[in-house]
């Protein structure tokens, strides 16, 4: 997901993201943890999409203040 798709969604869509993002994350560890997984590389992009998600999200909260 790319910065200018987040920047578009309103703050409740984002934190729904954020919080979908998050136990895809957590389903992606716990199924590498028991055997590895095809691509690695899907737990870091989770975790880099969910940082830009809370960077948006921050920077709205910051200015609707």
């Amino acid at each position: 997901m790319k910065v200018d798709e987040i920047k578009e969604l309103s703050v409740s869509e984002i934190k729904e993201r954020i919080e979908n993002e998050r136990a895809a994350l957590q389903q992606l560890e716990l199924n590498h943890a028991t055997s590895p997984l095809d691509n690695p590389m899907k737990i870091r992009h989770t975790r880099r999409n969910i940082a830009r998600l809370m960077t948006v999200l921050g920077q709205k909260q910051l200015t609707e203040k």
